[in-house]
């Protein structure tokens, strides 16, 4: 059975993002772990922390729980991203996410040559937010997941999912919404 990683970034209990996430999910055939970041306590890297990660990476010791959300993230077969958009980008706990599962030798490797190679077992993320205001083309939290997806997880396609505009007055909040959950429903996920 596949497994899906669903990496939850909505951090407001009456998220928006979160429902169009779960219509993504519901395409989706397999077995769903979530990570709800906003319970979990991840720090950001520190040099203690650097340093005993860097160590247990040079004695090729993955065993900590330091590595518990990279080895989770190289496993899965499909992830479902779904954070809101905030200052351009997404919430800071998932940029600490990210810090956590970027790891040498669990998702990615570097070549001979010094580029790093993706490990990852991932052919495909599904990037899902939401906005008050535009995004229009400067949706920096995706353009972050997809550069990190492809050029160090291995990870060529990414898809992104969203409804903007959601704050501004006179805005048809509802009908913005069913565009964006009609959109996901017409999504082929075997088109990959």
């Amino acid at each position: 059975m596949k497994k899906i990683l669903f990496v939850n970034a909505c951090v407001r209990p009456d998220s928006r993002t979160h429902v169009l996430a779960r219509k993504a999910l519901e395409k989706l055939e397999g077995q769903i772990e979530e990570v709800n970041l906003c319970q979990e306590h991840l720090l950001p890297l520190n040099w203690e922390m650097l340093e005993e990660r860097d160590a247990l990476i040079s004695a090729r010791d993955f065993s900590s729980p330091l590595f518990q959300y990279a080895k989770q993230f190289a496993a899965a077969d499909d992830i479902v991203i779904a954070a809101p958009f905030w200052e351009l980008a997404f919430p800071a706990v998932l940029r600490i996410y990210l810090e956590h599962i970027t790891i040498v030798g669990l998702t990615f490797q570097y070549s001979p040559e010094g580029i790093p190679v993706g490990l990852c077992n991932a052919k495909r993320i599904i990037y899902v937010t939401t906005a008050g205001g535009a995004i229009g083309g400067c949706n920096l939290g995706y353009d972050h997941i997809k550069a990190l997806a492809g050029r160090f997880y291995g990870i060529q396609e990414v898809v992104c999912f969203k409804a903007e505009m959601l704050d501004i007055r006179g805005a048809d909040v509802n009908g913005i919404l069913e565009e964006s959950l009609k959109e996901i429903e017409n999504w082929d996920p075997s088109d990959i």
